[in-house]
């Protein structure tokens, strides 16, 4: 099946070459795997050589393994039927090696030469070596899928202009990565690691997360346990990556069997813990799996997988004190983005529309000028910015809260942490007493980590004010989360009603705030001998203002959807529509998704779709439509999304053809396939009533699993 080729986003340059100057220039604040590829071009007036124009654009996937790939790359963009005024007189690609921290470039004039150098953090040029290349493929092929969308559009929407190629495409090219994964795995952890990981070590770092990755969208399990294989011989340590593709291939006999032998040799590897309790909680054995997550923290305290791990647990054991202080003390870092290009002020941004991709139903452009209909209340919703550690920390509070409710957690709070008004009232009690031997209430807490700011917060006073108000979190006094003025009559859409917000105050209880680590340890006060007869509170734990701050963001969270669905049973009462925009009904329907709370996210994500199209909100239903088993409603949506994709410049690109790219879509493609079967999953999609060249983008995934072999591939 022959395509046209894809179409190419222009960013044009204020200046000439001053986008390739700012890349030069960032080299040496780049930590990780660095930015996209950089593809910058020369191109001229046909009537006039003399003017001269800067064009530049992003691109992820193109096989980096040689000079000659990239220029070939540059080569393909020489001629545009679009623009017959201008013509493409030379061409930089630009390739960042992670490894040696070089980028390396291949500056192409066409016609004509070709010249290949590499740029250290310095900006000076070096001599470009095959182990270098072959560095730098790796690197591509890792970014490939580091920077790939997982199909609600978060990450495209993220760098402007950047076109995503499917780096493996075949057996062929999985041998040639594969291959130079074994060649460079034991330098693996220079590369760094996700942002959940405070230090990579040889299993932990962004090319066994992409190697992991890999396996895991394209199904190809016994490639990924030969690699492991050939390196578990080389180093021991290597048995937790092949225990975790082995039990993912349903080989768990095996599996289990390498885990008892690895862990006999290295009784305190976190990570083959982790992987045993991990699980042993998969089969419902949480007394195992928390023997393994207690050894596991004791191995890697310092780690917060490990204790995210064991609340995890504690949480599935319905444990909800131990879970909350097991919380309380992960070690919490503040998150580091991906390596992302930061490019001066363009003059001009042209994003062309192929005909493939374009259908009415993922046009977004109706949602234009909506932004001013977002109720600055929904805007303030600060858990929708969390990432990182504080993302996953967020998530288990938010189990917690729907398995036991909002009430009961508050007096669990109180039981295991001393709150502000008894450490006061103590205080105040214990102020007239004398002791020889002084006992303050940290002496009896777990160790408070250090605060970092919570994501998003760009310096200590924001961090101080994350709980929305201006008032700090350490400061005395109910949360300034209440002080958010509800949705009213006069500012919503909805002509919203007083009574929900009275309702929604009256059934979520405020929380009351804690005392600190940082309030105790803070030295502010003069010390207190009266201090050893707090009693009260002993055997209590001193909270981290980052989970007293996620109990005042979580109780926010809570306001807002108990407004929302108080106001939608008044409205359905009274038989009257209940509106909002499209973008409220999407921040409602993440609200949902935090919250638990799968039926009123669907509810929601269904009002967005029906408003205008949203990637966010049609990913949502999929994943409705994912639990429930709904194939042709899966592949309904599936369709719309790759669509979307493939008009933002996200391709599988090979010599003849090119389709969207998203590991996580094809993921959800191949375990269709495996479970209906090819012909079933081929014929559904032809018989829907969209456009031949949309449906036929999807078939290329089918097509892409059948390269693969996957599981009902065949048939």
């Amino acid at each position: 099946m022959v395509f046209v080729a894809p179409a190419v986003p222009e960013i044009i340059e204020e200046d000439l070459y001053s986008a390739i100057e700012a890349r030069t220039e960032a080299l040496q604040t780049l930590r990780e795997l660095g930015p996209p590829d950089f593809v910058h071009l020369i191109k001229q007036q046909a009537k006039s050589p003399t003017k001269q124009l800067g064009v530049y654009h992003h691109v992820t996937g193109v096989d980096a393994s040689s000079s000659a790939s990239l220029a070939a790359y540059v080569n393909t963009l020489s001629y545009s039927p679009h623009d017959k005024t201008h013509k493409v007189t030379s061409g930089t690609y630009c390739c960042y090696n992670a490894f040696s921290r070089l980028d390396m470039r291949v500056q192409v004039t066409i016609p004509g030469t070709l010249e290949s150098y590499c740029i250290d953090e310095r900006g000076d040029k070096r001599v470009a070596s095959e182990a270098l290349w072959l560095e730098t493929y790796l690197c591509g092929v890792l970014r490939a899928y580091s920077y790939a969308d997982d199909g609600s559009g978060d990450t495209i929407k993220k760098i402007i202009g950047v076109r995503r190629f499917n780096p493996v495409t075949s057996t062929e090219s999985e041998h040639r990565f594969l291959d130079a994964a074994e060649r460079l795995f034991f330098k693996g952890w220079q590369l760094g690691s996700d942002p959940e990981i405070q230090v990579p070590n040889l299993v932990s770092n962004h090319l066994t997360a992409g190697l992991l990755n890999y396996i895991h969208t394209t199904g190809r399990y016994a490639s990924g346990i030969n690699l492991f294989e050939k390196l578990r011989s080389r180093d021991i340590e290597v048995s937790s990556l092949l225990a975790r593709v082995l039990l993912a291939a349903d080989e768990e006999v095996t599996g289990v069997t390498l885990l008892h032998e690895a862990v006999e040799q290295l009784p305190m590897d976190y990570s083959l813990l982790d992987c045993e309790s991990t699980f042993c909680k998969s089969k419902g054995r949480g007394d195992l799996a928390l023997l393994a997550a207690q050894r596991s923290v004791i191995a890697a305290p310092s780690e917060f997988c490990t204790w995210a791990r064991l609340a995890e647990i504690y949480v599935s054991l319905e444990r909800w004190e131990l879970a909350l202080l097991t919380l309380n003390s992960c070690p919490m870092f503040t998150y580091q983005d991906k390596d992302a290009p930061r490019m001066p002020e363009p003059s001009r941004v042209l994003l062309p529309v192929l005909a493939e991709s374009m259908l009415d139903e993922i046009d977004e452009s109706q949602g234009a000028g909506e932004n001013e209909l977002v109720h600055p209340t929904l805007r303030k919703l600060h858990a929708a910015g969390y990432k990182g550690t504080f993302l996953k920390a967020y998530s288990l509070l938010t189990e917690i809260t729907a398995k036991i409710g909002w009430d009961q957690l508050l007096r669990i709070r109180s039981q295991v942490f001393v709150m502000e008004e008894e450490y006061r009232s103590e205080k105040q009690t214990g102020a007239t007493q004398q002791s020889g031997v002084s006992r303050t209430a940290s002496n009896t807490a777990l160790r408070g980590t250090p605060s970092p700011r919570p994501n998003g917060a760009e310096n200590d006073e924001e961090a101080d004010n994350v709980d929305s108000g201006d008032e700090s979190t350490e400061k005395a006094g109910p949360s300034t989360l209440g002080a958010i003025t509800p949705v009213s009559a006069g500012a919503s859409t909805n002509g919203q009603s007083e009574d929900s917000s009275t309702v929604a105050d009256r059934s979520i209880e405020r929380p009351e705030h804690t005392v600190t680590s940082e309030v105790v340890k803070s030295g502010s006060e003069d010390p207190d001998p009266s201090h050893s007869n707090y009693t009260q509170f002993q055997n209590k734990r001193l909270c981290e203002r980052w989970l007293d701050n996620l109990f005042m963001v979580l109780y926010e969270d809570l306001r807002v959807y108990t407004i929302w669905r108080t106001e939608m049973a008044q409205y359905r009462q009274q038989q009257i529509q209940y509106k909002k925009s499209a973008e409220e009904w999407e921040i409602l329907g993440e609200l949902a998704e935090r919250l638990h709370h799968p039926e009123e996210a669907f509810e929601a994500y269904e009002a967005c779709l029906r408003i205008r199209f949203s990637p966010k909100a049609m990913k949502g239903v999929l994943n409705v439509y994912e639990r429930d088993g709904d194939g042709r409603k899966m592949l309904g949506s599936l369709i719309r999304l790759v669509a979307w994709q493939y008009r933002w410049y996200s391709e599988v690109w090979t010599a003849r053809e090119s389709m969207a790219f998203s590991p996580a879509l094809l993921y959800t493609i191949r375990k269709l396939i495996e479970d209906e079967g090819a012909v079933k999953v081929r014929s559904i999609i032809q018989a829907t009533s969209l456009p031949q060249p949309v449906l036929d983008l999807t078939h290329h995934y089918a097509a892409l699993c059948a390269a693969f072999r996957s599981t009902g591939s065949d048939g």
